[in-house]
Protein backbone atom coordinates (compact mmCIF):
# COMPACT_ATOMS: atom_id res chain seq x y z
CA UNK A 1 0.00 0.00 0.00
CA UNK A 2 1.24 3.47 -0.89
CA UNK A 3 2.39 5.52 2.10
CA UNK A 4 0.55 8.72 1.21
CA UNK A 5 2.18 10.72 4.01
CA UNK A 6 5.65 9.82 2.74
CA UNK A 7 4.60 10.66 -0.81
CA UNK A 8 3.29 14.09 0.16
CA UNK A 9 6.44 14.81 2.17
CA UNK A 10 8.33 14.77 -1.14
CA UNK A 11 6.34 17.72 -2.53
CA UNK A 12 6.92 21.20 -1.08
CA UNK A 13 3.47 22.28 -2.29
CA UNK A 14 1.88 20.28 0.51
CA UNK A 15 3.83 22.23 3.11
CA UNK A 16 3.24 25.60 1.42
CA UNK A 17 1.10 27.91 3.64
CA UNK A 18 -0.47 29.72 0.68
CA UNK A 19 -1.87 26.40 -0.61
CA UNK A 20 -3.12 25.12 2.72
CA UNK A 21 -6.72 23.89 2.59
CA UNK A 22 -6.80 23.80 -1.20
CA UNK A 23 -7.15 20.47 -2.97
CA UNK A 24 -5.51 20.28 -6.39
CA UNK A 25 -7.64 18.60 -9.07
CA UNK A 26 -6.13 20.00 -12.28
CA UNK A 27 -3.13 17.71 -12.36
CA UNK A 28 -3.79 16.77 -15.99
CA UNK A 29 -2.79 20.33 -16.83
CA UNK A 30 0.46 20.08 -14.88
CA UNK A 31 1.54 18.41 -11.65
CA UNK A 32 3.22 19.70 -8.54
CA UNK A 33 7.02 19.41 -8.66
CA UNK A 34 8.83 16.96 -6.40
CA UNK A 35 11.65 18.07 -4.11
CA UNK A 36 14.46 16.18 -5.91
CA UNK A 37 13.69 18.05 -9.14
CA UNK A 38 13.68 21.39 -7.34
CA UNK A 39 16.97 20.52 -5.64
CA UNK A 40 18.64 19.59 -8.92
CA UNK A 41 17.30 22.67 -10.70
CA UNK A 42 18.51 24.92 -7.90
CA UNK A 43 21.94 23.29 -7.88
CA UNK A 44 22.31 23.64 -11.63
CA UNK A 45 21.36 27.32 -11.62
CA UNK A 46 23.63 28.09 -8.67
CA UNK A 47 26.63 25.85 -9.41
CA UNK A 48 26.53 24.68 -13.05
CA UNK A 49 24.96 27.53 -15.04
CA UNK A 50 27.65 27.55 -17.70
CA UNK A 51 27.93 26.02 -21.14
CA UNK A 52 28.17 22.25 -20.43
CA UNK A 53 30.65 19.62 -21.62
CA UNK A 54 33.81 21.71 -21.37
CA UNK A 55 36.91 20.67 -19.37
CA UNK A 56 36.46 23.03 -16.42
CA UNK A 57 34.71 21.59 -13.39
CA UNK A 58 31.37 23.44 -13.39
CA UNK A 59 30.91 22.71 -17.08
CA UNK A 60 31.95 19.08 -16.81
CA UNK A 61 29.56 18.47 -13.93
CA UNK A 62 26.72 20.22 -15.74
CA UNK A 63 27.16 17.96 -18.75
CA UNK A 64 27.34 14.89 -16.54
CA UNK A 65 24.05 15.83 -14.90
CA UNK A 66 22.37 16.23 -18.29
CA UNK A 67 23.70 12.84 -19.37
CA UNK A 68 22.55 11.32 -16.09
CA UNK A 69 18.99 12.50 -16.70
CA UNK A 70 18.91 10.91 -20.15
CA UNK A 71 20.49 7.62 -19.07
CA UNK A 72 18.40 7.14 -15.94
CA UNK A 73 15.09 8.12 -17.55
CA UNK A 74 15.69 5.87 -20.53
CA UNK A 75 16.50 2.96 -18.21
CA UNK A 76 13.29 3.59 -16.27
CA UNK A 77 11.34 3.56 -19.56
CA UNK A 78 13.03 0.39 -20.81
CA UNK A 79 14.82 1.90 -23.82
CA UNK A 80 18.40 2.70 -24.82
CA UNK A 81 20.00 5.92 -23.59
CA UNK A 82 20.27 7.61 -26.96
CA UNK A 83 16.65 6.73 -27.82
CA UNK A 84 15.43 9.44 -25.43
CA UNK A 85 15.57 13.13 -26.24
CA UNK A 86 14.28 16.36 -24.75
CA UNK A 87 12.47 19.31 -26.29
CA UNK A 88 10.66 22.47 -25.20
CA UNK A 89 7.27 20.71 -25.10
CA UNK A 90 5.48 17.67 -26.46
CA UNK A 91 3.66 19.84 -28.99
CA UNK A 92 6.93 21.20 -30.36
CA UNK A 93 8.46 17.73 -30.39
CA UNK A 94 5.51 16.55 -32.47
CA UNK A 95 5.88 19.40 -34.95
CA UNK A 96 9.54 18.47 -35.42
CA UNK A 97 8.49 14.86 -36.01
CA UNK A 98 5.87 15.94 -38.51
CA UNK A 99 8.50 17.88 -40.43
CA UNK A 100 10.68 14.76 -40.54
CA UNK A 101 7.80 12.61 -41.79
CA UNK A 102 6.92 15.25 -44.39
CA UNK A 103 10.36 14.69 -45.89
CA UNK A 104 10.25 10.92 -45.33
CA UNK A 105 6.89 10.16 -46.94
CA UNK A 106 5.64 10.29 -50.52
CA UNK A 107 2.38 11.87 -51.74
CA UNK A 108 -0.35 9.26 -51.65
CA UNK A 109 1.03 7.56 -48.55
CA UNK A 110 -1.14 7.76 -45.45
CA UNK A 111 -1.13 8.59 -41.75
CA UNK A 112 -3.85 7.44 -39.35
CA UNK A 113 -4.85 9.89 -36.62
CA UNK A 114 -7.69 9.85 -34.09
CA UNK A 115 -10.26 12.35 -32.93
CA UNK A 116 -9.67 11.28 -29.32
CA UNK A 117 -6.29 12.98 -29.09
CA UNK A 118 -5.18 16.22 -27.56
CA UNK A 119 -4.55 18.49 -30.55
CA UNK A 120 -0.78 18.10 -30.11
CA UNK A 121 -0.85 14.54 -31.50
CA UNK A 122 -3.32 15.11 -34.28
CA UNK A 123 -3.05 18.68 -35.60
CA UNK A 124 0.62 18.54 -36.73
CA UNK A 125 -0.03 15.30 -38.62
CA UNK A 126 -3.24 16.54 -40.24
CA UNK A 127 -1.37 19.51 -41.69
CA UNK A 128 0.63 17.09 -43.83
CA UNK A 129 -2.46 16.78 -46.01
CA UNK A 130 -1.20 20.01 -47.60
CA UNK A 131 1.83 18.01 -48.82
CA UNK A 132 -0.30 15.33 -50.49
CA UNK A 133 -0.21 12.91 -47.55
CA UNK A 134 -3.53 11.13 -47.02
CA UNK A 135 -4.94 11.56 -43.52
CA UNK A 136 -7.25 8.82 -42.28
CA UNK A 137 -9.23 9.35 -39.10
CA UNK A 138 -9.80 6.59 -36.58
CA UNK A 139 -13.02 7.78 -34.95
CA UNK A 140 -14.19 7.36 -31.38
CA UNK A 141 -17.56 5.95 -30.41
CA UNK A 142 -19.62 9.17 -29.98
CA UNK A 143 -21.50 7.73 -27.01
CA UNK A 144 -18.56 6.44 -25.00
CA UNK A 145 -15.53 8.27 -26.39
CA UNK A 146 -13.74 4.93 -26.79
CA UNK A 147 -11.38 3.93 -29.58
CA UNK A 148 -12.17 0.42 -30.84
CA UNK A 149 -9.17 -1.41 -32.35
CA UNK A 150 -11.60 -3.20 -34.68
CA UNK A 151 -12.36 0.17 -36.28
CA UNK A 152 -8.66 0.68 -36.96
CA UNK A 153 -8.17 -2.47 -39.00
CA UNK A 154 -10.12 -1.29 -42.11
CA UNK A 155 -7.96 1.86 -42.18
CA UNK A 156 -4.71 -0.09 -42.45
CA UNK A 157 -3.17 -1.06 -45.77
CA UNK A 158 0.20 -0.93 -47.50
CA UNK A 159 -0.02 2.86 -47.94
CA UNK A 160 -0.15 3.63 -44.21
CA UNK A 161 3.26 4.65 -42.84
CA UNK A 162 2.28 5.94 -39.39
CA UNK A 163 -0.50 5.42 -36.82
CA UNK A 164 -0.88 8.10 -34.12
CA UNK A 165 -3.03 7.66 -31.01
CA UNK A 166 -3.03 8.47 -27.28
CA UNK A 167 -2.12 6.10 -24.48
CA UNK A 168 -5.16 7.65 -22.84
CA UNK A 169 -7.31 10.66 -23.61
CA UNK A 170 -7.09 13.82 -21.51
CA UNK A 171 -10.90 14.05 -21.36
CA UNK A 172 -12.15 10.47 -21.81
CA UNK A 173 -9.54 8.97 -19.50
CA UNK A 174 -9.80 5.45 -20.88
CA UNK A 175 -6.46 3.64 -21.18
CA UNK A 176 -6.00 2.35 -24.72
CA UNK A 177 -4.42 -1.08 -25.37
CA UNK A 178 -1.13 0.23 -26.75
CA UNK A 179 0.49 -3.17 -27.26
CA UNK A 180 -2.49 -4.52 -29.19
CA UNK A 181 -2.84 -1.42 -31.36
CA UNK A 182 0.90 -1.31 -32.03
CA UNK A 183 0.86 -4.94 -33.13
CA UNK A 184 -1.96 -4.21 -35.59
CA UNK A 185 -0.08 -1.25 -37.03
CA UNK A 186 3.22 -3.09 -37.28
CA UNK A 187 1.55 -6.02 -39.00
CA UNK A 188 0.39 -3.58 -41.67
CA UNK A 189 3.92 -2.19 -42.03
CA UNK A 190 3.24 1.09 -40.23
CA UNK A 191 5.15 2.86 -37.48
CA UNK A 192 3.40 3.96 -34.27
CA UNK A 193 3.44 7.29 -32.41
CA UNK A 194 1.87 7.24 -28.95
CA UNK A 195 0.97 10.38 -27.01
CA UNK A 196 1.63 9.38 -23.41
CA UNK A 197 1.14 12.81 -21.87
CA UNK A 198 -2.06 11.85 -20.06
CA UNK A 199 -0.84 8.41 -18.99
CA UNK A 200 2.74 8.92 -17.79
CA UNK A 201 1.77 10.92 -14.65
CA UNK A 202 0.06 7.78 -13.39
CA UNK A 203 3.12 5.55 -13.57
CA UNK A 204 6.07 5.70 -15.94
CA UNK A 205 5.43 3.02 -18.59
CA UNK A 206 7.79 0.36 -19.88
CA UNK A 207 7.98 1.83 -23.37
CA UNK A 208 10.25 -0.97 -24.53
CA UNK A 209 7.60 -3.55 -23.65
CA UNK A 210 4.78 -1.52 -25.23
CA UNK A 211 6.53 -1.71 -28.60
CA UNK A 212 5.76 1.81 -29.81
CA UNK A 213 8.24 3.41 -32.23
CA UNK A 214 7.66 6.89 -30.75
CA UNK A 215 6.41 7.67 -27.23
CA UNK A 216 5.88 11.25 -26.07
CA UNK A 217 5.13 12.80 -22.69
CA UNK A 218 5.66 16.00 -20.71
CA UNK A 219 7.90 16.23 -17.66
CA UNK A 220 5.92 19.09 -16.13
CA UNK A 221 3.01 16.65 -15.78
CA UNK A 222 5.23 13.94 -14.26
CA UNK A 223 6.45 16.02 -11.29
CA UNK A 224 9.33 17.62 -13.19
CA UNK A 225 10.32 20.77 -15.12
CA UNK A 226 8.67 22.09 -18.28
CA UNK A 227 10.22 19.80 -20.87
CA UNK A 228 8.85 17.49 -23.54
CA UNK A 229 10.33 13.99 -23.46
CA UNK A 230 10.42 11.82 -26.55
CA UNK A 231 11.40 8.21 -27.03
CA UNK A 232 12.38 7.44 -30.61
CA UNK A 233 13.39 3.86 -31.25
CA UNK A 234 16.64 3.64 -33.17
CA UNK A 235 15.42 1.91 -36.35
CA UNK A 236 12.96 4.69 -37.10
CA UNK A 237 15.03 7.53 -35.67
CA UNK A 238 17.99 6.87 -37.93
CA UNK A 239 15.76 6.35 -40.98
CA UNK A 240 13.96 9.68 -40.65
CA UNK A 241 15.68 12.78 -42.05
CA UNK A 242 17.86 14.65 -39.56
CA UNK A 243 16.14 17.77 -38.18
CA UNK A 244 19.15 19.19 -36.33
CA UNK A 245 22.52 20.64 -37.36
CA UNK A 246 24.06 18.52 -40.10
CA UNK A 247 27.04 17.60 -37.94
CA UNK A 248 24.69 16.05 -35.34
CA UNK A 249 23.15 13.66 -37.83
CA UNK A 250 24.92 10.63 -36.36
CA UNK A 251 23.62 11.28 -32.83
CA UNK A 252 20.14 9.82 -32.37
CA UNK A 253 19.19 11.92 -29.35
CA UNK A 254 20.24 15.13 -31.12
CA UNK A 255 18.60 14.47 -34.51
CA UNK A 256 15.18 15.77 -33.42
CA UNK A 257 16.33 18.68 -31.26
CA UNK A 258 16.90 21.48 -33.76
CA UNK A 259 17.15 24.22 -31.12
CA UNK A 260 19.55 24.49 -28.22
CA UNK A 261 18.22 22.44 -25.29
CA UNK A 262 17.42 23.85 -21.84
CA UNK A 263 20.45 22.53 -19.97
CA UNK A 264 19.17 23.14 -16.45
CA UNK A 265 15.75 21.60 -17.01
CA UNK A 266 17.21 18.53 -18.69
CA UNK A 267 19.56 18.02 -15.74
CA UNK A 268 16.66 18.48 -13.31
CA UNK A 269 14.71 15.69 -15.01
CA UNK A 270 16.96 13.21 -13.20
CA UNK A 271 15.10 14.32 -10.09
CA UNK A 272 12.01 12.50 -11.35
CA UNK A 273 13.97 9.25 -11.20
CA UNK A 274 15.35 10.21 -7.78
CA UNK A 275 11.74 10.48 -6.64
CA UNK A 276 10.79 7.07 -8.06
CA UNK A 277 13.86 5.59 -6.37
CA UNK A 278 12.87 7.15 -3.05
CA UNK A 279 9.41 5.63 -3.33
CA UNK A 280 10.90 2.26 -4.24
CA UNK A 281 13.31 2.29 -1.28
CA UNK A 282 10.68 3.44 1.20
CA UNK A 283 8.19 0.76 0.12
CA UNK A 284 10.85 -1.93 -0.37
CA UNK A 285 9.91 -2.53 -4.01
CA UNK A 286 11.65 -2.12 -7.37
CA UNK A 287 11.40 1.09 -9.39
CA UNK A 288 9.20 -0.74 -11.88
CA UNK A 289 6.81 -1.77 -9.10
CA UNK A 290 6.30 1.86 -8.09
CA UNK A 291 4.04 2.12 -11.15
CA UNK A 292 1.62 -0.41 -9.66
CA UNK A 293 1.71 1.19 -6.21
CA UNK A 294 0.70 4.51 -7.71
CA UNK A 295 -2.02 3.02 -9.91
CA UNK A 296 -3.50 1.00 -7.03
CA UNK A 297 -3.79 4.12 -4.88
CA UNK A 298 -5.32 6.14 -7.71
CA UNK A 299 -7.82 3.40 -8.54
CA UNK A 300 -8.90 3.17 -4.90
CA UNK A 301 -9.65 6.89 -4.85
CA UNK A 302 -11.09 7.08 -8.35
CA UNK A 303 -13.87 4.51 -8.06
CA UNK A 304 -15.88 6.41 -5.39
CA UNK A 305 -15.71 9.56 -7.50
CA UNK A 306 -16.92 7.68 -10.60
CA UNK A 307 -19.71 6.08 -8.58
CA UNK A 308 -20.77 9.44 -7.20
CA UNK A 309 -20.91 11.05 -10.64
CA UNK A 310 -22.58 8.04 -12.27
CA UNK A 311 -25.38 8.15 -9.71
CA UNK A 312 -26.24 11.74 -10.57
CA UNK A 313 -28.74 12.42 -13.34
CA UNK A 314 -27.62 16.04 -13.85
CA UNK A 315 -24.14 15.31 -15.26
CA UNK A 316 -22.71 13.31 -18.13
CA UNK A 317 -19.60 11.40 -17.18
CA UNK A 318 -17.20 10.96 -20.10
CA UNK A 319 -15.41 7.65 -20.40
CA UNK A 320 -15.64 4.39 -18.44
CA UNK A 321 -17.46 4.13 -15.11
CA UNK A 322 -14.90 1.63 -13.83
CA UNK A 323 -11.57 2.85 -12.43
CA UNK A 324 -9.72 -0.27 -13.53
CA UNK A 325 -9.02 0.81 -17.10
CA UNK A 326 -8.92 4.56 -16.85
CA UNK A 327 -6.69 7.28 -15.52
CA UNK A 328 -7.95 9.56 -12.74
CA UNK A 329 -8.79 12.22 -15.29
CA UNK A 330 -12.54 12.74 -15.06
CA UNK A 331 -14.46 15.09 -17.34
CA UNK A 332 -18.16 15.82 -16.92
CA UNK A 333 -20.62 17.72 -19.05
CA UNK A 334 -23.21 19.76 -17.17
CA UNK A 335 -25.86 22.35 -17.99
CA UNK A 336 -23.48 25.02 -16.74
CA UNK A 337 -20.27 25.66 -18.74
CA UNK A 338 -17.22 23.82 -17.45
CA UNK A 339 -15.20 26.97 -16.81
CA UNK A 340 -18.02 28.44 -14.70
CA UNK A 341 -18.19 25.31 -12.56
CA UNK A 342 -14.44 25.44 -12.03
CA UNK A 343 -14.84 29.02 -10.78
CA UNK A 344 -17.63 27.94 -8.42
CA UNK A 345 -15.36 25.30 -6.90
CA UNK A 346 -12.72 27.86 -5.92
CA UNK A 347 -14.76 29.02 -2.93
CA UNK A 348 -14.71 25.45 -1.65
CA UNK A 349 -10.95 25.08 -1.83
CA UNK A 350 -10.97 23.02 -5.03
CA UNK A 351 -8.51 23.82 -7.81
CA UNK A 352 -9.97 22.32 -10.98
CA UNK A 353 -10.21 23.15 -14.67
CA UNK A 354 -12.97 23.89 -17.13
CA UNK A 355 -12.91 24.23 -20.92
CA UNK A 356 -12.04 22.15 -23.98
CA UNK A 357 -8.49 21.16 -22.89
CA UNK A 358 -7.27 21.13 -26.51
CA UNK A 359 -9.48 18.08 -27.08
CA UNK A 360 -11.86 20.00 -29.34
CA UNK A 361 -12.26 17.17 -31.84
CA UNK A 362 -13.10 14.64 -29.13
CA UNK A 363 -15.67 16.87 -27.48
CA UNK A 364 -17.32 17.70 -30.80
CA UNK A 365 -17.46 14.01 -31.70
CA UNK A 366 -19.30 13.35 -28.43
CA UNK A 367 -21.78 16.14 -29.12
CA UNK A 368 -20.30 18.66 -26.68
CA UNK A 369 -19.79 22.23 -27.79
CA UNK A 370 -16.15 23.16 -27.09
CA UNK A 371 -17.14 26.68 -26.08
CA UNK A 372 -19.40 25.16 -23.40
CA UNK A 373 -16.70 22.71 -22.41
CA UNK A 374 -16.46 20.27 -19.55
CA UNK A 375 -15.42 20.36 -15.93
CA UNK A 376 -12.26 18.28 -15.56
CA UNK A 377 -11.29 16.76 -12.22
CA UNK A 378 -7.86 15.17 -12.42
CA UNK A 379 -5.62 13.86 -9.70
CA UNK A 380 -2.57 11.68 -9.21
CA UNK A 381 -1.05 9.37 -6.61
CA UNK A 382 -0.23 12.19 -4.17
CA UNK A 383 -3.92 13.02 -3.77
CA UNK A 384 -5.37 11.97 -0.40
CA UNK A 385 -8.71 10.43 0.53
CA UNK A 386 -9.49 13.58 2.53
CA UNK A 387 -9.02 15.72 -0.57
CA UNK A 388 -11.31 13.44 -2.54
CA UNK A 389 -14.01 13.82 0.10
CA UNK A 390 -13.48 17.59 0.01
CA UNK A 391 -14.07 17.46 -3.75
CA UNK A 392 -17.27 15.42 -3.48
CA UNK A 393 -18.62 17.72 -0.77
CA UNK A 394 -17.89 20.72 -3.00
CA UNK A 395 -19.58 19.09 -5.98
CA UNK A 396 -22.68 18.53 -3.85
CA UNK A 397 -22.93 22.28 -3.52
CA UNK A 398 -22.03 23.54 -7.00
CA UNK A 399 -23.68 20.97 -9.26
Amino acid sequence: MLDINFVRSQFPAFQEPSLEGQAFFENAGGSYTCQPVIDRLTRFYTQRKVQPYAAYEASRLGGEEMDEARSRLSALLGVEGDELSFGPSTTQNTYVLAQAFRQFMQPGEAIVVTNQDHEANTGPWRRLADEGIEIREWKIDPATGSLNPEDLEPLLDENVRLVCFPHCSNVVGEINPVTEITALAHAAGAFVCVDGVSYAPHGFPDVGALGADIYLFSAYKTFGPHQGIMVMRRALGMALPNQAHYFNADSLYKRFTPAGPDHAQIAACAGMVDYVDRLAAHHNVTAAQVHDLERDHETKLLQPLLDYLSDRNDVRLLGPKSAQNRAPTVAIECTKPGADLAKDLVAHGIMAGGGDFYAVRALEAMGIKPEHGVLRLSFTHYTSEQELQQLISALDVVL
